[in-house]
């Protein structure tokens, strides 16, 4: 397992950080998503052999939201 901290910006409430966080964990290989509105991030557990970086960033951008890169 891998973790990765994403900036995510764009989310301005807990429906926001709801959205995020499902974005997250309906992919196939996310074991845990964590999305803090406060610090405007989101802290990843994946398997780096089942999904990448690149997709779970284009997941969130694809959900509405912008990932610094």
């Amino acid at each position: 397992m891998q973790t990765a901290i994403m900036e995510v910006s764009g989310m301005t409430c807990g429906g926001c950080v709801r959205s995020v966080t499902n974005v997250l964990q309906g992919l196939d290989g996310v074991a845990k998503a964590e999305v803090s509105l406060e610090k405007a991030c989101a802290v990843v557990e994946y398997d780096p052999d089942r999904v990448g970086l690149d997709q779970l960033k284009r997941s969130v951008e694809d959900a509405g939201f912008e990932v610094a890169r």
